[in-house]
């Protein structure tokens, strides 16, 4: 199902200003693309609008990515990509190779704030990755999926009758606080060198250890049951899929996630992201 959803947003960028020496541009990623195709769009803008030609550093070659513990910058390899090319500076030609990464992905379903950084700003990848996230979203309770949202169909379907509104709203706040999470079998995680969604798209059920995350707020904003719309305020390494399905386990029911948006990263936030212009995009789209 995976490889009919993702890819199917076609986008552009609008007309920004980068500042090649170091900055930070934010955007509102598009839903049904990866967070690569977003930072692949941002290496051709640079390459169009400020390099006479353009080469791909050698640094970026597959066998080099995954040896650099900078971030995941280059899915599914890490490190931040290189650009090199001649760029016209006041009549003079000069030599110039750009760092380009982004701050953390964003699953292909999921839309919202995703931070790229372009030249000195990579140093400050993980600052940014380490900042409070802010999400909204919707569940949908009574089913689950082996993804804990739409990348798989439902493969198990539960009673919700006995769920009312008091329970909905005491089990969001019974995640409050530090706790230890199980990411997903379909994430990036690493179990034994390798990613846990490669192992689990081979039929692998990888042994994937807790993590310790804190959920500071979560508040929940519409119930119609099936479906159940919240707001989540957390920390790094936060899997909202996994609150999913640890949220339907609470009521004894099931859950998976239907729709992501984040919202922040520390300060920035959506309502100030760049925006790309949609080209194409399935009918599927919110």
């Amino acid at each position: 199902m995976l490889k009919k959803m993702i890819h199917q947003t076609r986008f552009e960028l609008p007309e920004i200003e980068i500042n090649l020496e170091g900055d930070v541009l934010v955007f509102d990623k598009p839903y049904q693309c990866t967070s690569f195709d977003l930072v692949s769009k941002v290496k051709k803008y640079i390459r169009q609008r400020y390099f006479i030609n353009h080469k791909e550093h050698k640094e970026c070659t597959k066998d080099t990515r995954k040896n650099n513990p900078i971030a995941n910058l280059c899915e599914p390899c890490e490190i931040p990509c290189e650009l090199s090319g001649k760029k016209k500076s006041n009549n003079v030609t000069i030599t110039k190779k750009i760092k380009i990464g982004h701050a953390g992905t964003l699953d292909p379903l999921a839309t919202g704030v995703m931070i790229v950084c372009v030249g000195s700003f990579t140093k400050k990848i993980e600052q940014f990755q380490n900042q409070e996230k802010e999400y909204t979203g919707t569940f949908m309770l009574g089913a689950t999926t082996p993804s804990f949202d739409l990348e798989k169909s439902v493969d198990e379907t539960f009673s919700i009758k006995h769920i009312t509104k008091q329970m909905i709203l005491e089990t969001a706040q019974s995640f409050i606080g530090e706790q230890e999470q199980i990411p997903p079998h379909f994430s990036a995680v690493k179990v034994d060198g390798k990613r846990a969604y490669l192992l689990a798209r081979q039929g692998v059920e990888p042994e994937i250890k807790p993590k310790t995350i804190t959920v500071s707020e979560f508040e929940i904003t519409r119930i119609a049951l099936p479906e159940v719309d919240f707001r989540i305020v957390c920390s790094k390494g936060t899997y909202i899929r996994s609150i999913a399905r640890d949220f339907g386990q609470r009521l004894n029911s099931g859950a998976h996630l239907t729709a992501l948006r984040r919202t922040r990263i520390g300060e920035f936030t959506v309502e100030k992201a760049i925006v790309p212009v949609i080209t194409e995009c399935s009918p599927t789209a919110p």
